[in-house]
């Protein structure tokens, strides 16, 4: 951000319009061949990596919501045909390289044409649905026959309909099914699946969106309001699981504080959406999500900023602050005021977003660092680099949009209104 933008308020309009704009312009460099790829501290692909379903997707959806959203480029930032060609490139990506076209679904991880990990996994499929979504509500050509395959994938593959609840990974040729089960996989597809519900009119994906919240809540309330994220074939927590890899970056052990948070906005999401016919005792499992999280993660050891992972009595276990887990909480304060109109949360929010300008966006080089250390320095001992925009351009949406329905559908409808 410019100096200009120094005097502007952390959260305010004016600080999260330049915010959208500055973190759009980070993604320049990010467009390869093969779809998008994992970025450096600079801004700079790390050519070590492969390119990633899960990154090609969060920032086609992104650019597609910077599309939608319609707001004036930073200077070198990316205009509108830019945005639509990014959008463009992300969905024939996801027909092209990234596609299994022999098995059908979408590999994890290829490089210049070549399969580095054939396996396919709920996560990156959620990601699918969700940029397909977003770039079907952009109007951009290819999207809309891209989401119908998505969402064919997921419910035929991953969707457990006598568990109401998505499984995790089967190998390249959907023979073998990982006995694994996870958390954060579901919580992506109650994602995905209220943006697919809102993008074509069809609410039976909002109804299995809220069948896995239902889920989740319940688990929660079993355990003190701290999810349990693994569990084993037939659903039974495994509270101890990677207790030998704390730190790990998809699946570490015990609580994650930034999974609360997140949980809290999608379930108030699911809530809204449904009504009348939405689970009973969503809100409030909500409410206690979030709470529970704040309280254990936000300056749990000394120093401002979340935690990455506590123990099942909430102490600290990982004190990395993670960029993503204070753009939830922001997300979360937001939806919880918004649906309760208690001010508390937007002071919560205030009070992160001043965190956010202190210790986390890079002036120098751009977007916000992924990871700090106990003490805020900067840390990549999880996340190095700074892989993609997703979660901080959210945070900086969130306050501009509605609760519902999901982003892209809501900035389509400002778009429609406008027009």
């Amino acid at each position: 951000m410019t100096e200009a933008h120094e005097a502007w308020v952390p959260g305010s309009p004016e600080y999260l319009a330049a915010m959208r704009a500055d973190l759009l312009k980070f993604m320049t460099g990010a467009r390869v061949d093969d779809g998008f790829g994992w970025l450096t501290d600079t801004g700079k692909v790390d050519g070590s990596r492969p390119v990633e379903l899960w990154i090609t997707c969060r920032m086609t959806h992104v650019a597609a919501l910077g599309l939608l959203a319609g707001e004036p480029a930073a200077e070198g930032g990316p205009d509108a045909d830019t945005l639509h060609e990014w959008v463009g490139h992300g969905v024939a990506s996801l027909q092209g390289a990234l596609k299994d076209h022999a098995h059908g679904g979408w590999y994890a991880a290829v490089r210049g044409g070549a399969v580095i990990n054939g396996a396919k996994q709920a996560y990156g499929h959620a990601f699918v649905v969700l940029a397909a979504s977003s770039a079907a509500a952009a109007g951009v050509e290819g999207a809309s026959a891209l989401l119908t395959e998505a969402l064919e994938v997921s419910l035929t593959r991953f969707w457990d309909d006598a568990e109401g609840l998505s499984l995790e990974e089967w190998d390249e040729s959907w023979v073998t099914l990982d006995e694994y089960r996870g958390i954060n996989a579901n919580m992506h597809t109650v994602e995905a699946y209220l943006a697919a519900g809102d993008v074509t009119g069809d609410g039976a994906w909002h109804e299995r969106a809220a069948r896995i919240c239902a889920r989740v809540a319940a688990w929660a309330q079993d355990n003190s309001w701290r999810i349990p994220e693994h569990f084993d074939a037939t659903w039974k927590p495994v509270l101890e699981h990677h207790r030998d890899q704390p730190a790990h970056p998809f699946r570490p052990y015990g609580a994650t504080v930034g999974h609360g948070l997140e949980w809290a906005r999608l379930i108030l999401a699911v809530d809204e959406t449904l009504g009348d016919r939405a689970p009973a005792g969503l809100r409030d499992a909500a409410i206690q999500l979030f709470g529970q999280a704040v309280s254990d993660g936000w300056d749990a050891d000394g120093a401002p900023g979340f935690v990455y992972t506590t123990d099942w009595q909430g102490q600290p276990v990982v004190h990395e602050r993670m960029h993503w887990v204070v753009a939830e909480a922001i997300n979360a304060a937001v939806a919880l005021a918004d649906a309760t109109g208690e001010r508390r949360y937007l002071e919560d929010a205030q009070a992160w977003w001043r965190y956010v300008e202190d210790y986390l966006v890079d002036r120098s080089c751009g977007s916000w660092r992924h990871e700090l250390d106990r003490v805020n320095q900067p840390s990549a001992e999880v996340w190095p680099g700074k892989p993609d925009v997703y979660h901080a351009y959210q945070a900086a949406l969130m306050p501009t949009v509605p609760l519902v329905p999901s982003f892209a559908a809501a900035l389509a409808q400002r778009q429609e209104h406008r027009a």
